[in-house]
């Protein structure tokens, strides 16, 4: 009997309608992706990642009276589990470090070929990252690994420098294990950190001055 495709729950958040029409058609030719949700709004993307099981979010920067990098700022406080990938007109460094810091698995530029959206979402969902080719030289910057973490991510690498367990950190933070787990598999992709031990000689040996 053939292994059935896993069904990926995507929502398209961008606040031109022609935009999402054609993302939805795109997604939807994709074995494995069912588009769940859609809006141009930050409250109804919020609303729907409530009540509905999503696992991945196509975000536009440019919102009805918001920021989409403030939004996947809110997704990666509340939703964790849920991955945004960046989809958008701007190729500024500022927009692109904004975005990964906020918490973005990934940047994809608007004019860049289609088939980067398809490479972008199978690469993101399979626990990595994904960037257009016209955006590393941003990515590529000296110490941005560093400074692309978010404000929870740095609270939990002091704390694993502390040496803290993911349930003492959960603990401390007022978290579930579970989002301690999410956050440590972030903060290690970002890194390009395989385990545990090197996870702690990282945050040990960036981590001196601020810990004194």
């Amino acid at each position: 009997m053939p292994e059935e495709t896993p069904i990926t729950n995507v929502m398209i958040v961008d606040d031109h309608p022609m935009i999402r029409d054609g993302l939805r058609a795109r997604l939807e030719s994709m074995p494995g992706v069912r588009v769940v949700a859609e809006t141009g709004t930050a409250d109804e993307a919020l609303r729907h990642a409530a009540h509905q099981s999503i696992n991945l979010v196509l975000m536009d920067i440019n919102l009805q009276g918001s920021s989409g990098i403030e939004l996947t700022a809110k997704f990666q406080l509340n939703f964790p589990d849920i991955a945004v990938l960046i989809l958008s007109m701007h190729n500024k460094a500022e927009y692109v470090l904004q975005s990964i810091r906020a918490g973005a698995r990934g940047y994809v530029l608007k004019d860049a070929p289609g088939s980067d959206i398809v490479r972008a979402i199978g690469a993101v969902l399979n626990g990595g990252v994904y960037y257009s080719a016209a955006l590393m030289p941003i990515i590529a910057q000296p110490r941005l690994k560093e400074e692309t973490l978010t404000v929870r991510e740095r609270q939990v690498l002091e704390q694993i420098a502390r040496g803290a367990s993911n349930k003492s950190i959960a603990e401390t933070l007022d978290l579930s294990v579970r989002t301690v787990e999410t956050h440590c598999l972030n903060i290690k992709r970002k890194l390009d950190i395989e385990g545990r031990s090197e996870l702690i000689k990282f945050a040990l040996e960036n981590l001196r001055t601020e810990r004194g």
